[in-house]
């Protein structure tokens, strides 16, 4: 394929070459048969291999790029056919005047993190429709997020990296390409799943805020695996509301991630300026129970880890409800039917009087000149007492004053300068805590604390909603450990905010 004007399984007229790399040649091309512009893309195969492992490898691509053929979504390339030319498979696809991702982090540096926000809603949900579909990316980056006209972004690319792509390793076990954008199950060898399409994503989305991904580059590939695999990453330093959207999705264990569909609405919430809630972890992620997780909120700083990464390739089909017979349904009714008529029975037997003005024994006896509040078993009495001319006289409840509540700035200050006491200041910081924390006691926080060397704050605290997310830096014993923790604020009465609970995210 190296002419212009060629004819391509005798319909599609190549025009001009719009780009290459290892895996191929990109073509624009007119469709004879329908008369629109398409993109002709032929697929490369790796060097080395056998004839067998060559049919193999085409027969692969071939599959999988019917599959992806399957997806119509408004922010994907459309796969239109795959074919055939000089015994390598050919893609063709949808036609996007556009520039990459990858192009526009090159010449600009970063871009704006409201902008990526609004990359990444349109990117997500073309995911999330293609893992329902049953298809995994497998290879997202910069390079396959292709940005058009009026601010549109399509992912490309589906159902076929995995044949053909990047980081694949050639038959003398070398890597080919970087796995920069790998998720770190994958670069310890798991078949890439959904979860992993999420961690992908969220290292495209972190290159465009930060300009490089999460784990940096290195010439050496093999050494930039093992630090993919380890899973351990600068937090981001410049993405300010996407701060905690980022690290939810690049979470290193797969189960803890939120689905596509939950990072989508994540970014959406981001969009809106609304606060980011911690999206619950998948049912369809499944992880064994943790024997010695450490409960949340019981104390300000690292928690004790739990049972180390699960990696799950698939889904677990939730088991169904058992379903009630008819026969079962109509017999349930009778007795519930029977069981009220002998209730009015009885009351209608013994309620002459013996109930009579009586309180509830639940319920101690009202002060004089209030009314009781009303528990469920006083509802319950039948009898009813005989009324009276006088008419019982009622005291209004006072006033509750509503506290003060603070500004964004007061909580995130309170934050700040929490972390600026610990762990030199703990009485000062101590008085910075709300009931539930201080429910584990002072000599346990000391304790605690007395472990740690120094604590940094990475980056600005962000608020969502009565949270602060806070990312931190510990130091202990010359080590530095960089977590996520939610921070629950509470609000005393004369309007201070204190940290009430703290989770890691």
């Amino acid at each position: 394929m190296s002419a212009e004007g060629r004819l391509i399984a005798g319909r599609y007229r190549l025009q001009q070459k719009i780009g290459s790399g290892a895996m191929g040649v990109v073509w624009q091309a007119v469709d004879e048969r329908l008369h629109r512009t398409v993109a002709v893309k032929q697929l490369l195969l790796q060097p080395g291999y056998t004839p067998e492992e060559t049919e193999e490898a085409r027969q692969r691509s071939m599959r999988e790029g019917r599959i992806a053929a399957r997806l119509q979504h408004q922010n994907a390339i459309v796969v239109f056919d795959v074919a055939e030319d000089e015994g390598q498979p050919v893609l063709v696809m949808e036609y996007l005047p556009s520039r990459s991702l990858a192009s526009v982090i090159d010449e600009q540096g970063v871009l704006p993190p409201l902008q990526v926000a609004r990359i990444g809603v349109q990117v997500s949900g073309a995911l999330a429709a293609a893992h329902m579909a049953g298809i995994v990316h497998r290879d997202l980056k910069p390079g396959n997020v292709l940005l058009g006209d009026n601010d549109i972004a399509k992912i490309t690319d589906f159902g076929i990296s995995r044949a053909i792509g990047d980081v694949a390793v050639t038959k003398s076990g070398i890597l080919a390409g970087t796995p920069a954008y790998l998720a770190p199950e994958v670069a310890l060898g798991r078949d890439p799943a959904p979860a992993s399409d999420v961690f992908s994503l969220g290292s495209t989305l972190y290159a465009a805020i930060e300009g490089g991904p999460p784990f940096g580059t290195d010439e050496n590939a093999i050494s930039l695996l093992h630090r993919v695999a380890r899973g351990q990453f600068d937090p981001p330093r410049q993405a300010g509301p996407m701060t905690p959207v980022l690290m939810q999705m690049l979470l290193p264990d797969p189960v803890d991630r939120p689905t596509m569909a939950q990072a989508r609405d994540l970014l959406q919430a981001v969009l809106d300026g609304r606060p980011i809630p911690t999206a619950s972890p998948s049912a369809a992620w499944q992880r064994p129970a943790a024997p010695h997780a450490q409960p949340a909120g019981t104390r300000v700083g690292p928690p004790t880890p739990a049972n180390p990464p699960t990696m799950v390739g698939g889904a677990v089909p939730a088991a169904a409800a058992p379903r009630r017979s008819y026969k079962q349904a109509v017999l349930w009714v009778v007795a519930i039917v029977v069981a009220v008529l002998v209730g009015v029975l009885a009351a209608n037997a013994f309620g002459d009087g013996s109930t009579q003005g009586q309180q509830n024994p639940t319920q101690p006896p009202a002060p004089s000149g209030e009314v009781a509040p009303t528990t469920p078993a006083a509802a319950t009495t039948t009898s009813t007492a005989p009324t009276t001319s006088a008419t019982r006289t009622t005291t209004t409840a006072p006033t509750t004053t509503t506290a003060k509540q603070p500004s964004e700035e007061e909580i995130v200050g309170v934050v700040s300068r929490y972390y600026s006491m610990v762990p030199k200041k703990l009485d000062q910081a101590w008085k910075l805590l709300g009931p539930k924390l201080q429910a584990q006691g002072k000599d346990s926080y000391e304790a605690f604390w007395k472990t740690i060397d120094a604590v940094e704050i990475l980056g600005k605290p962000v608020r969502t909603g009565t949270s602060v997310v806070v990312t931190l830096q510990f130091t202990k014993d010359g080590k530095k450990l960089v977590e996520q923790h939610s921070l629950g604020m509470v609000t005393t009465q004369d309007g201070k905010p204190l940290i009430n609970t703290d989770s890691r995210i």
